[in-house]
C-alpha cells in the first residue's frame, strides 16, 4: 500500500514515466530495508530479554532448586494434575532437563517460539518486497496516461485479496475486513494523489 500510494502521488505530479519508476523503486527498497531493520531491532530486543530470563532461571535453579521444584509442581497442578502426580512429573522433568522444563513451562520458551532476529528481518523484507512488486510492474508497463487509476485498481484488488485471506485466517467477517482495508487503502492513495496533484500543478 505504501509503495502504491507513493507511486500514485508521484504519477499525479509527473508528466513522464521515469520519475514514477524511480520513486517506486526507491520507495520499495527503502521500505523493505526499513521494515527489515525495524524488525531486526525489535526481535533482537526480545532476544536480549529471553537471554536475560534464561540466565536468571539458571541462577535460580542453582541457588534455590527446592523453590523452583515447587513452582514447577504448582504449574502442573494448575493444568489439572493432582498434587502427587504434579510433583512426580516435576521431579522427573527436573532430573531429565531442569532448565528446559522451566523455560518451556514457566517462561513459555522453546526452540520454535524463541526470537530469531535475522529470520524475522528477512521475512519482513521479503513480505514488503512482494507487496511492492505489483505497483512497480504497473509503473513499468502500463500507459502513463492511466497510471494513477491503474495503480489504484491493482492495489485495491491486491488489498481485497489480502483482506479476504486475513479475515478467513483470523475467523472474522470477510465483508467487514474487505470494507475496512479498501476504505483505508483508498484514503491513503487518494491523499497522496491529491498532494502529488497539488505539487504537480504548482511546478507546472
Amino acid at each position: 500500500l505504501s509503495t502504491a500510494s507513493l507511486a500514485i502521488g508521484v504519477a499525479a505530479a509527473s508528466q513522464t514515466r521515469e520519475p514514477v519508476v524511480l520513486a517506486t523503486v526507491a520507495g520499495l527498497v527503502a521500505g523493505a530495508l526499513s521494515m527489515a531493520a525495524g524488525e531486526y531491532v525489535s526481535v533482537s530486543s526480545q532476544t536480549d530479554i529471553e537471554k536475560a530470563d534464561i540466565k536468571r532461571e539458571k541462577q535460580e535453579l542453582k541457588e534455590m532448586p527446592e523453590i523452583e521444584l515447587e513452582r514447577l509442581t504448582e504449574i502442573y497442578q494448575k493444568r489439572g494434575l493432582k498434587k502427587e502426580t504434579a510433583l512426580t512429573v516435576a521431579k522427573e522433568l527436573t532430573e531429565y532437563d531442569a532448565l528446559g522444563a522451566h523455560l518451556r513451562d514457566e517462561l513459555g520458551l522453546n526452540e520454535i517460539s524463541q526470537a530469531k532476529p535475522i529470520q524475522a528481518a528477512l521475512a519482513s523484507c521479503a513480505s514488503f518486497t512482494a507487496g511492492g512488486i505489483l505497483p512497480l510492474l504497473v509503473t513499468l508497463f502500463l500507459p502513463l496516461k492511466y497510471m494513477e487509476y491503474s495503480l489504484y485498481i491493482f492495489a485495491i484488488i491486491f488489498l481485497i485479496l489480502l483482506g479476504t485471506l486475513a479475515a478467513k485466517t483470523g475467523g472474522s467477517d470477510v465483508k467487514k475486513g474487505i470494507i475496512r482495508i479498501t476504505f483505508w487503502g483508498t484514503v491513503a492513495m487518494g491523499l497522496t494523489a491529491f498532494v502529488g496533484y497539488i505539487f504537480g500543478v504548482s511546478v507546472g
